[in-house]
């Protein structure tokens, strides 16, 4: 009996751990709701270009600062970034609460995301697109990035 028990409680530790970061990587179709607070500098997708800011296709598990079509990325930001391997559900938190906490000087003017819901929902969005804009897993994206 002790033997099953301790089986068990291992397994239920193991899927709760599985549930919890399952539930942590957010919407995608709730996020895609709150990237409207972005789409007047951003656009994501199938033939997204640079606006104000750098289109947002393939960002998650890029570097930061890396080449968006010929964006250009403040020098605050440039330097900020010049340590940065990628951007992952954590990076992106920091950079999506409080952009200009984060690195004085940037050219983004958005004062950031305030509820944890919506940043997690809005990362879920990015992540859902590869490079050239179509579709991907965005579990499989992020899992990708919290490696690099």
């Amino acid at each position: 009996m002790r033997k099953f028990s301790l089986v068990f409680a291992s397994t239920a530790l193991a899927f709760a751990a599985g549930a919890a970061s399952a539930q942590d990587m957010g919407d995608p179709a709730a996020g895609e709701k709150v990237f409207n607070k972005c789409k007047a500098c951003h656009a994501v997708g199938e033939g997204a270009k640079n606006k104000i800011g750098p289109q947002l296709n393939g960002i998650v598990g890029e570097k930061p600062g890396a080449d968006r079509g010929g964006y250009k990325f403040s020098k605050p930001f440039q330097e900020w970034a010049a340590d940065k391997t990628a951007w992952n559900q954590e990076l992106l938190t920091t950079w999506l609460s409080d952009p200009r906490g984060t690195v004085k000087g940037t050219k983004m003017a958005f004062a950031g995301l305030k509820k944890p819901e919506e940043i997690n929902n809005v990362i879920a969005y990015l992540a859902s697109f590869d490079e050239g804009g179509a579709k991907r897993d965005p579990a499989e994206a992020l899992k990708a990035a919290a490696s690099q």
